[in-house]
């Protein structure tokens, strides 16, 4: 107690209760604790991890291998490795193919039997695969089974999609041969490129091939991969299928084939266009001859029983004169396939007719010409592919279409499916960018040299002419003002007009846009050009005039569904765009295209290191584009679009302006009158009531003194120090 009040005392433990412990005191009692509990967890967990690790170890060493053991045990587990990590790789490269496997309509996307005509109405192809419902597997003859599986995969009905053992016995086999004589690819994997990929030989292919062929074999039964592989595959002669090759090669149905006819067409999975009987009937019978000895060999026939079919091999119909456009029914035919797929009457009934926009004379001119050319020349200038497609402006018809020079040996659509550099004639797309931005083909921009972040553009010449015209800029192909224009204006109002225009590729900004660095089709450019030829109306290109169903019934007609063009540019400057592109063919890089009696204008292009060369140009009545290159992207021999492009396009179109009504070009092509700077007097003391026109090369001559003779007087009238400086848009 305290003594003076009496009052207990709080720091005496002997009275009053047991002393309270500070709070201080309980906290570090609890990390002491926490801290305790924590170091003999984790002793005990590396304790258990170490005596597990040592019975692990113990256990191992009863396996322990040694001498040639060890050597395999060691391969098995790198081999196991390494195995784990490709299937990684391999997996990542597949990602792509597997996403197409997640259409819906995956085995029915082709699923069409579509008769083609041209416009006139005529038959000139067909496109289709016919399925299940039409020919079962069941009424296919047995003997042609046999014989595809005899020569393309005869472990077919036993391996998982991937014939291991076949892949290494042809390996073997090529080896020996120092040649490839034997396919590795299953029926499996050959059904997945037909359904998902292209022809195209890298290894990405091969690796999605390989996963797409094992999701076939865990999604369908392998009847089911048979029958769609005899309907997929491509035949020869445009056809696809069996039964669609029965009928063309031997017309007959499938159902009624004969055992030597049987083994012709299962002779044509390997080649078709190598040993289809209507283009080489001895090769057909040989390669037939092959298959029935596969039949032997796979224990599917006795010799006693194919006897008879060598003795009297098939014969096919002759179709050796017959030519159909194939790359243009290809185009169709996916073209019908986009429209069924916003049209319910196609997508109901799949038997169709339809009638084309192409124009049978011109289609073989055109092939004709691309043949022609690459036979004269194509060893001169290191050519392999040329491509062709032509447009009616007023319309967006595609009348030729020329995607390669042999469709057997290449189904690659190269005036559809390629991207190529355009070069030199992307450049319009430029000049009409600064037109509708206030510059016109008389203004004057200075041709010198130009850095942009270390780039340097150099002209072709690489020589510079100083202040020059739009319009002789462009008729020269000069390239620095394409470059300045672009700088001035924007390089994404260029890209808008192209795609405004009808190019539907992508197109990178860069630097070097202008000079076109970039990538685009035949086609696009054939109808973006167009839009000249059109007077500033855009150009949607379309191989389709109608379409019938199975009951005769039009289901589909273009004119009626067709909506009115979009205006892209004013007529007065799709006016001035033509006169500077008639330049270009009569005074410019296009001269070789100059086509008799009929006003046409052009522009030529020439990528880098010559790997592609163009000519893109139009009338009053056609726009046409027209590529050549090579497919591996190697160089030509110093093949400039004015040459053989240009010449061929010259070919193609004066024969289509032949007895036809010439339509005039938009703002170029005007009736004399009697007031135009451009009439002059005749011989006779220049009579007033004689005038006549001044020929075209003439007139260019005369504006190029006169844009020349601008140059000059505004050159003059500059300071010194800015003389070289970039001109401003012209104002109205």
């Amino acid at each position: 107690m305290n003594q003076r009040s009496g009052a207990p005392d709080p720091g005496n433990s002997s009275e009053g209760g047991p002393p309270r412990v500070p709070a201080s005191s309980k906290l570090r009692a609890r990390l002491l604790s926490w801290d305790a509990w924590v170091d003999t967890t984790l002793w005990r967990v590396f304790t258990a991890l170490r005596r597990g690790l040592e019975g692990y170890s113990a256990w191992l060493r009863k396996f322990r291998a040694r001498g040639a053991g060890r050597v395999a045990a060691e391969l098995a587990s790198d081999g196991v490795t390494f195995g784990v990590l490709g299937l990684i790789v391999m997996l990542s490269f597949a990602q792509d193919a597997m996403d197409k496997t997640a259409r819906s309509d995956w085995r029915t996307t082709n699923d069409f039997s579509v008769t083609f005509l041209d416009r006139f109405g005529n038959v000139i192809g067909h496109r289709g695969i016919l399925l299940n419902d039409t020919v079962p597997l069941e009424e296919i003859p047995d003997h042609l089974v046999k014989a595809a599986l005899a020569t393309e995969d005869r472990r077919f009905f036993y391996h998982f999609g991937i014939d291991v053992f076949g892949t290494f016995r042809a390996m073997v086999e090529n080896v020996r041969a120092r040649t490839v004589v034997q396919g590795g690819s299953s029926i499996t994997q050959q059904l997945a490129k037909n359904l998902f990929l292209s022809n195209e030989r890298t290894l990405e292919r091969k690796i999605n091939e390989a996963f797409l062929a094992l999701w076939l074999e865990v999604n369908l039964t392998k009847r089911e991969i048979l029958k769609l592989y005899l309907d997929r595959a491509y035949m020869g002669g445009g056809t696809f299928g069996v039964a669609a090759a029965s009928e063309f090669y031997f017309n007959k149905s499938v159902r009624d084939l004969t055992l030597a006819e049987s083994a012709m067409l299962a002779g044509l999975f390997k080649a078709p266009s190598k040993f289809a009987p209507h283009i080489n009937l001895p090769a057909a019978r040989a390669r037939a001859n092959e298959v029935l000895t596969n039949m032997v060999q796979a224990g599917f026939m006795t010799e006693g029983q194919v006897i008879g079919a060598r003795r009297n091999p098939a014969v096919a119909v002759d179709r050796s004169r017959e030519r159909s456009p194939d790359h243009f029914l290809d185009y169709a035919f996916a073209q019908v396939r986009e429209l069924a797929r916003t049209n319910p009457a196609l997508a109901n009934d799949r038997i169709l007719t339809v009638r084309t926009t192409l124009d049978p004379g011109l289609q073989r001119q055109s092939e004709r010409a691309i043949l022609d050319t690459l036979r004269q020349y194509g060893q001169r200038y290191r050519v392999e592919e040329g491509a062709v497609a032509v447009v009616v402006p007023e319309t967006g018809a595609v009348r030729a279409m020329v995607g390669g020079k042999d469709y057997g040996a290449s189904q690659f659509n190269r005036a559809v499916d390629a991207v190529r550099q355009p070069g030199s004639s992307f450049k319009p797309f430029v000049y009409i960018t600064a037109f509708m931005n206030g510059y016109s083909p008389r203004s004057i921009v200075p041709d010198a040299p130009i850095s942009i972040g270390g780039w340097s553009p150099r002209n072709y010449g690489r020589s510079y002419r100083g202040p020059v015209s739009l319009k002789l800029a462009l008729t020269k192909s000069i390239n620095t003002i394409p470059v300045r224009l672009a700088q001035a204006l924007g390089r994404d109002k260029i890209v808008e007009i192209a795609k405004a225009m009808g190019i539907t590729t992508e197109l990178k900004i860069t630097r070097a846009l202008p000079l076109g660095v970039a990538e685009v089709t035949v086609l696009d450019m054939s109808a973006a050009y167009g839009a000249f030829a059109s007077g500033g109306l855009k150009v949607t290109p379309t191989p389709i005039l109608e379409v019938k169903n199975s009951a005769g019934e039009t289901v589909y007609e273009a004119a009626r569904h067709r909506t009115p063009p979009q205006r892209l540019f004013p007529a007065e400057k799709a006016a001035e765009m033509n006169d500077v592109l008639v330049n270009v063919v009569e005074a410019g890089t296009g001269r070789r295209a100059q086509v008799p009696g009929v006003t046409a204008a052009g522009k030529t292009g020439t990528t880098q290191a010559y790997r592609d060369a163009w000519f893109v140009g139009y009338t009053g009545n056609y726009s046409a584009a027209v590529w050549f290159g090579n497919d591996d992207f190697s160089s030509t021999g110093r093949m400039t679009g004015g040459s053989l492009p240009a010449m061929t396009w010259q070919t193609i179109m004066d024969y289509a302006h032949k007895g036809i009504e010439l339509k005039p070009m938009p703002g170029v092509d005007r009736p004399p009158q009697a007031d135009d700077p451009a009439l002059v007097a005749d011989g006779n003391g220049g009579a007033p009531g004689s005038p006549r026109l001044l020929r075209e090369p003439s007139m260019a001559v005369l504006e190029e003194i006169g844009a020349r003779l601008e140059a000059l007087g505004a050159r003059a009238a500059l300071p010194a120090d800015t003389r070289v400086a970039n001109a401003e848009p012209a104002r109205p």
